[in-house]
């Protein structure tokens, strides 16, 4: 995650011995509770969250609500015509891909047009 390497670590266990001196094991363990406390607060507040959402949304995930997750799930698999492709020899619709249409149009069909329209 931070690739920090063998040398860059006893960099840092050097400088962390130099600063804190005998006080390291106190500090440490501090920061050890900081944490604790940290994911305590952030657990509780997904359950709350979760219980104020209600029955509804119990299977609800906080990870849906990352952009990158969302787009992922929701435009880029396509699951519905994935399946019916395969279960139909690769045709979706029953059509051959090649004659597909775009938004009701066949590929070489011009759109109507409306000289009066604003």
């Amino acid at each position: 995650m931070f690739d920090v390497g063998i040398g860059e670590m006893a960099v840092l266990v050097v400088l962390a011995l130099v600063i804190f001196g005998d006080k390291l094991p106190q500090a440490a363990g501090q920061a050890g509770r900081m944490l604790r406390q940290f994911r305590q607060m952030a657990n509780s507040a997904k359950a709350d969250l979760q219980e104020g959402l209600g029955p509804e949304f119990k299977d609800f995930d906080l990870n849906d609500l990352n952009p990158k997750t969302f787009v992922r799930k929701h435009l880029l698999e396509d699951e519905d015509d994935d399946a019916y492709a395969s279960a139909n020899g690769g045709l979706v619709n029953g059509e051959d891909p090649s004659y597909a249409t775009v938004g009701g149009l066949a590929y070489d069909e011009r759109p109507p047009f409306d000289p009066e329209a604003t």
